[in-house]
Parts: C-alpha cells; sequence; structure tokens
C-alpha cells in the first residue's frame, strides 16, 4: 500500500513498518509505502530513497530488499545495534547513510533492566515457582538498596538506567563507557578500568552495543573478576558475553545472572542455560513495549522531516 499526501508529481519514496496514515505531521513533500516485511513488496524497491527497516523481523528480512534499492539514501533502524546492517553498506549505493534508532528504547530498556536486577536479586523466579506448587516458601534475600551497581556501557540507555537506580539507595553507581569523560552525575571510566572495578560491584549491568570490541567482553577473566554472589545482568548483546565462561560460573554458583538476550539467540530448546542455577531468562524484550511505538513514530517523523528538507539527520552511524 501507498499513501500519496501532496498531488501527483514524482517524490521522493520511503518504506515504513507503520502505516503512514498512523504517523501523524508526516512531511507532505515525500511519497510513503508501508512495508512491514511481508512476502510481497508495496512498491518497486529500486524508487525507494528512505527505508525504515521492519522492526524485530530478523536480519533476512531487514536485508531482503537492499540489494534492488538503487535509489536508496538512507537506512533507518528501529533499534540501537545495527550489527546485521552494517554488512551490507559496502553494497548501498554510495553515500547512503545509516541511522541507529538511539534513544528510542531508552526508557523501556531501562525498566526491564531493572526489573529483571529486582527479580534476580529478590528471588521472585523462585517465589513463582512456588506459587505453581502451592507452597508458601518466604526466604531472606538481598535488596538492591547498599547494592553496589558497575554499568557498562554508559550510552543513553545506560544513563537511564542509572536514573531509574537513583531511586533505589544504591551505596554506588559506577560508570564504564568505551573512553572517560566527566558527566552531570560524576566520572565515566574506561573499559581499560574493568579489572580495577569488578571486584567491587554487586551488579554488574551490560548495556553496550556489540562491536568488534565488546564481543565476549565478559569472558572468563571478565566474570573471574567479579565478586562471589554478585549478579550479571544483560540487556545488551548475547554476544557481549561468553556463554561457556558464564555457564561455568553459573553451575558453580559463584555467580547468578539475569539475560534479556544469549548467544545464541534464540535461544535453542534444551541449551544448558535454560537449566543452569541461578539464571533468570527474558526472550530479548527490552524494547518491545508499550513505550516503544510512540517513540518510534517521534523518531520517523523527525527524521522524515530532516530528510525532505535536506537536512542533517540524527544518529548517523555509518556512510556508504
Amino acid at each position: 500500500m501507498s499513501a500519496d499526501h501532496s498531488g501527483s508529481a514524482a517524490r521522493l519514496l520511503a518504506w515504513l513498518p507503520i502505516p503512514p496514515e498512523e504517523i501523524d505531521d508526516l512531511p507532505r513533500g515525500l511519497e510513503y509505502a508501508h512495508w512491514d516485511g511481508g512476502p510481497d513488496f508495496p512498491s518497486d524497491p529500486a524508487r525507494c530513497a528512505f527505508y525504515c527497516v521492519p522492526y524485530m523481523k530478523g536480519a533476512a528480512v531487514a536485508t531482503r530488499p537492499l540489494s534492488r534499492m538503487s535509489g536508496l539514501r538512507v537506512v533507518q533502524a528501529l533499534t540501537a545495534g545495527v550489527e546485521e546492517l552494517l554488512p551490507e553498506m559496502a553494497k548501498l549505493p554510495s553515500g547512503t547513510r545509516l541511522c541507529n534508532a538511539r534513544g528510542l528504547h531508552d526508557a523501556s530498556t531501562a525498566e526491564l533492566a531493572l526489573t529483571l536486577t529486582l527479580a534476580a536479586l529478590r528471588g521472585v523466579p523462585g517465589f513463582v515457582r512456588a506459587q505453581d506448587a502451592g507452597e508458601w516458601r518466604p526466604e531472606l534475600r538481598p535488596a538492591l538498596a547498599d547494592r553496589s551497581v558497575l554499568v557498562v556501557g554508559y550510552g543513553s540507555i545506560g544513563a537511564a538506567i542509572e536514573d531509574r537506580l537513583a531511586a533505589f539507595e544504591c551505596a554506588r553507581v559506577v560508570r564504564v563507557a568505551r573512553s572517560a569523560r566527566v558527566t552531570a552525575r560524576g566520572p565515566v571510566h574506561p573499559v581499560a578500568d574493568l579489572p580495577e572495578l569488578l571486584p567491587d560491584a554487586d551488579v554488574v549491568i551490560l548495556s553496550t552495543p556489540l562491536t568488534p570490541e565488546t564481543v565476549k567482553l565478559a569472558d572468563a577473566g571478565f566474570l573471574a573478576r567479579m565478586k562471589d554472589g554478585a549478579l550479571l545482568v544483560n540487556v545488551a548483546r548475547g554476544g557481549v558475553v561468553d556463554t561457556g565462561a558464564l555457564l561455568a560460573e553459573l553451575e558453580s554458583g559463584r555467580l547468578t545472572a539475569a539475560l534479556d538476550v544469549t548467544d545464541p539467540e534464540p535461544l535453542p530448546a534444551g541449551h544448558p542455560l535454560w537449566k543452569a542455577p541461578g539464571v533468570l531468562i527474558t526472550p530479548h524484550v527490552g524494547g518491545p513495549s508499550s513505550a516503544y511505538l510512540p517513540r518510534a513514530k517521534a523518531l520517523l517523523r523527525d527524521q522524515l522531516a530532516r530528510f525532505a528538507l535536506d537536512e542533517p539527520l540524527r544518529n548517523v552511524v555509518a556512510t556508504a
């Protein structure tokens, strides 16, 4: 389907995964078509100049029309991570810009990071199992209050996580990013400081993007430096953690974990992570919540207005 909002002259075409009529105040100088990953394309892909990738449909769907998009100028992701799209950039028309969705999932992912942290610390999975069995099993559990929390990956999501931690009376929140800097909340340490910071953290929250530098960042050495009884929370990407090394720590009982992402993903039936002691797993649901759609619409409205006026786009992460 397509929506024509301003006359019959040929205009630049944008493919959107959200029906354009459901997004208020789209710029009138463009033509719009709705494609959310279905088998049939809404129009000739060669005409598409602005391609917004379908959300949560996988790499095969996201990249399927790219080889036919000879007039492409912008690829807009609806995720902060774009590791599945970066390898395609060399095949796209020269000058095509790839934009991520920095900020779109901050609220939802930060909420889940806190949910996982609290649920794991307070033993909620065990209480749910006890409820299923009709058993009353009270126990003393650690609180988030008075804990030291290390946030690894202090971009917009990491900052949103700290915003929410502020209400929980943590002993301290320590920030780590690729390079050192100072924020209004305090210093951000470089990744190189992790060996000294990990032993003091009761909770380590991973919110870093997946890049060549962060693949298996949480490896055997990283995990060995975490203190006994510490909790690892991953709302980043599964590949940031060495699954084998984490399994060894879980099975020994030395560490616990709460994972919204895994490697491999989806986690196959029978994988040892499913039954590892001390792990809580959610199926990569940090982004998809009721917070997603209004923020996605706002992002697209802003980017398309900039594109229509040939103004600088936000969140450009690569150019072909």
